[in-house]
């Protein structure tokens, strides 16, 4: 039974350290992973911006900032880790500042204004577009939202949702699932390390209570016979 119990922990052992050592690797492949996002995050230098109170602004002001921060957590239920946002480093490098850069393009592209020229008259729907410019508001549509067939409404998605506007948005989609595999590739590796140093201690201490006890050496006394008198 004991020779068992020893050869299952050596077993168990042997596990923990194969989980020590993947643990280990994905902790190194995500730090490398990291150090490659700040390096282009960097190389882009995109920021954010910060009042003397640390607290985020857009426009110089805070109440734009609030309200693409609302945009971000209530139409698009996302779960920002304000600790994320450092005003020591405005940088753009992780998935929430990626995140809220993405919702800022959005929120200006989605409370805009375009100017859409009409070269000749047109008719839709019963109603008369005469040849001119025209304000068109975005008023909060999306670019599936437009009506293309509408002779001002179609060329406004164009220009309100620009291809350089998508390619940015494509851009920081691309940070933030970037960013937040590189958190799950953490937290992976701190499972892989918790599991193998469990396993590890369990395997050594079967190792240790199985262990060969030295056998004990019985000490046998003999009392002396009481020497013959004369």
């Amino acid at each position: 039974m004991t020779a068992r119990l020893r050869t299952l922990g050596i077993l168990v052992g042997l596990i923990g350290l194969a989980f020590v050592v993947a643990g280990g690797y994905s902790f190194w492949r995500a730090q490398e992973g990291q150090a490659s996002l700040n390096a282009f995050s960097a190389a882009q230098n995109v920021k954010l911006s910060y009042n003397d109170a640390g607290q985020l602004i857009s426009a110089g002001e805070t109440t734009e900032a609030d309200a693409i921060m609302a945009l971000l957590t209530d139409d698009w239920g996302y779960p920002v880790n304000m600790s994320e946002f450092d005003p020591k480093d405005p940088i753009v490098n992780t998935a929430s500042e990626y995140m809220f850069q993405m919702a800022t393009i959005n929120y200006h592209i989605l409370t805009s204004t375009v100017k859409v020229t009409l070269a000749e008259p047109a008719d839709y729907n019963g109603t008369h577009y005469a040849a001119g410019t025209y304000d068109f508001p975005v008023d909060g549509r999306y670019y599936s939202e437009f009506d293309r067939a509408n002779p001002i409404e179609g060329p406004a998605r164009g220009i309100a949702w620009s291809p350089t506007a998508l390619g940015l948005i494509g851009q920081l989609g691309v940070g933030t699932v970037t960013a937040s595999a590189l958190e799950m590739g953490l937290g992976l590796a701190a499972a892989f390390l918790a599991v193998g140093v469990t396993l590890l201690f369990l395997g050594v201490g079967m190792i240790w209570v199985t262990r060969a006890e030295p056998e004990k050496v019985a000490v046998t006394k003999t009392a002396l016979a009481p020497m013959p008198t004369a």
